[in-house]
């Protein structure tokens, strides 16, 4: 019975393939198709000549009069399908970047092939593809971002793999073409003028901003299996990472904190940081991520609430390149939500990140398989070793960390006292940095506990104190007695040997050769008479000696201070 059917079916199909000798304008039309809210009237011979599926429905039809019939999930919607339906009827389309995509999804869905015509619709934009849009990255970008609305036939005919494929192997043919032409512009022979080549990433990398953050994954993943450059990589996602965040990090002052639309906006921010640490290059001390773009991930983690994993990502690779770093780059604001008497910048993460400097394991890191013998063959301690250069900066850069946080009213001594401690001795080599910072932090914290003040001002080694720290420190009421008995100490010897004429290595010394002292007088250039360079000498000596009497004075009263305190605390 069904054979049967099924033969009536092909007679009546035949009777319309018939009157294709007839003008379209003089046969009325026989069916709907509805799509969503619009509504096509047609005629069933044109469609059933070149679709395969409406042909198939108009013979399973258990109506031989079927007049309407719904195609609401083609993809691309009403306008793909009248493009379809004009290309039915004979009608020349222009296959354009903005409907390759739709209409080979079309093709696909009404099965538009070669089985019932020749060069049917879904031949012709399989042409267009090969000819326009494959061999050209930025066309390939162009349909790439079309196939996002048309999901999941986008998938199911392999356009998106095969549009994802060709910009990653065009892009690293790019990249080669860009590298033979500067080899050409700087060889020796060459007297052609110094023209710096346009890179892939320069031309083609801000337009992948357009794409979706699954597609810009997909991309990303494949350029970088396919040896794209690690520094074009980091451009591309700083591009991408840019424009999807400008509208997120931003806030609206009306948007309340905490509401469905703020969380809303959360969940965004965390998403897209996510992602895009899971596609950061792989983690090196010799990275091509700026710290400032990574800092400013880190940023964005924290305040989005990302995951554990993507912020200890991140610290780490802030750790490796932190001799790099500026202050901005570490100033990283807490996320206070929910608590108001919150710090103001998140000092464990800071914490974290140096020590991960600090403890960097040599064996472990992967770029020193790739260090050369003479930058092995420094040692960490010796002032001139790189190590040692970059220790230095980090100490300079907590220094002036901690003179920043510490007027923060919120923030505990037990925080400000751990970044303290954190460097060894060996990385300051002049202590008024951290000084000036326990002082800004004394003054804003007038209240806390003798021995947190105690233990604040042990983290200063007074023999690192310059002259002027010294004079400030032993006549500064904020510190305890002791350190100020200790610094008028220190000062004592250091003028005893300056009275001397020698020089105290035990005090000060490697200071003096890192940080000269300004001579007084001239004393020591070779245009004074010797006449004039004794008189020199003789008054410095006198008010040398005129200042070893003053601080020897102080020097009593503080001891005096201290035996009465000690006194009273005894009783």
């Amino acid at each position: 019975m069904g054979l049967q059917d099924y033969a009536k079916q092909n007679i009546m199909i035949s009777k319309f393939l018939a009157l294709t000798s007839m003008p379209i304008s003089d046969v009325s039309s026989d069916v709907t198709i509805e799509i969503g809210a619009s509504s096509f009237a047609l005629h069933k011979f044109p469609l059933v000549s070149r679709s395969g599926r409406i042909r198939r429905l108009l013979i399973e039809a258990k109506d031989a009069t079927i007049s309407r019939m719904n195609l609401s999930l083609i993809p691309g919607g009403p306008e793909a399908f009248e493009l379809a339906a004009k290309f039915c009827y004979g009608i020349n389309i222009e296959i354009t970047l903005s409907n390759v995509a739709m209409l080979r999804c079309a093709a696909h869905f009404l099965e538009m092939t070669e089985e019932f015509v020749q060069k049917n619709l879904e031949a012709r934009t399989e042409a267009y593809l090969k000819d326009t849009v494959l061999p050209n990255i930025s066309n390939s970008i162009s349909v790439l971002h079309r196939c996002e609305c048309l999901w999941p036939v986008s998938e199911e005919i392999n356009l998106v793999n095969r549009l994802i494929n060709a910009i990653a192997n065009n892009a690293c043919k790019e990249q080669l073409a860009s590298g033979l032409l500067k080899l050409d512009h700087n060889f020796p022979m060459k007297t052609m003028p110094n023209i710096e080549p346009e890179t892939p990433s320069d031309w083609w990398g801000k337009s992948l901003s357009v794409l979706n953050l699954e597609f810009f994954q997909r991309v990303l993943t494949a350029v970088k299996s396919k040896g794209l450059k690690q520094d074009m990589i980091s451009k591309i996602l700083i591009n991408y990472t840019h424009n999807s965040l400008q509208g997120l990090v931003i806030r609206d002052p009306h948007i309340v904190r905490g509401s469905l639309l703020d969380m809303e906006l959360q969940k965004k921010q965390r998403v897209i940081v996510e992602a895009m640490v899971s596609l950061l290059p792989t983690q090196s001390r010799r990275s091509s991520v700026p710290m400032a773009f990574l800092s400013s991930l880190l940023k964005t983690a924290i305040a989005s609430s990302a995951s554990t994993s993507c912020r200890s990502d991140l610290e780490r690779r802030i750790g490796l390149l932190l001799d790099q770093a500026i202050l901005e780059d570490i100033l990283i604001p807490a996320n206070s939500y929910g608590n108001n008497h919150g710090t103001m910048y998140d000092t464990e993460s800071i914490l974290r990140i140096f020590s991960i400097f600090l403890n960097l394991d040599e064996d472990d890191d992967e770029d020193n398989r790739m260090r050369d013998e003479s930058e092995m063959a420094y040692d960490f301690d010796s002032p001139g070793s790189p190590k040692q250069s970059s220790i230095l900066k980090v100490s300079k850069l907590l220094d002036t960390y901690l003179a920043e946080i510490a007027l923060d009213t919120n923030l505990l001594p037990s925080k400000f006292i751990a970044l303290a401690e954190l460097l060894p001795d060996h990385a300051r080599i002049i202590s008024d940095g951290l000084y000036r910072a326990v002082d800004i932090f004394l003054k804003v914290h007038p209240n806390i506990k003798d021995s947190e003040r105690y233990r604040l001002c042990k983290t200063i080694d007074c023999q690192k104190l310059s002259q002027e720290a010294c004079s400030h420190a032993a006549q500064n009421e904020r510190l305890p007695v002791q350190m100020a008995v200790q610094v008028l100490y220190f000062e004592q010897i250091r003028l005893r040997s300056a009275m001397n004429g020698g020089h105290n290595q035990f005090f000060f010394g490697t200071i003096n050769s890192q940080f000269p002292q300004r001579s007084s007088s001239g004393a020591g250039s070779g245009a004074i008479s010797p006449r004039d360079n004794y008189a020199s000498v003789r008054l410095e000596n006198r008010e040398l000696k005129l200042e070893v009497a003053r601080m020897r004075m102080r020097l009593t009263d503080l001891e005096k201070d201290h035996v009465s305190m000690k006194q009273e605390l005894d009783q």
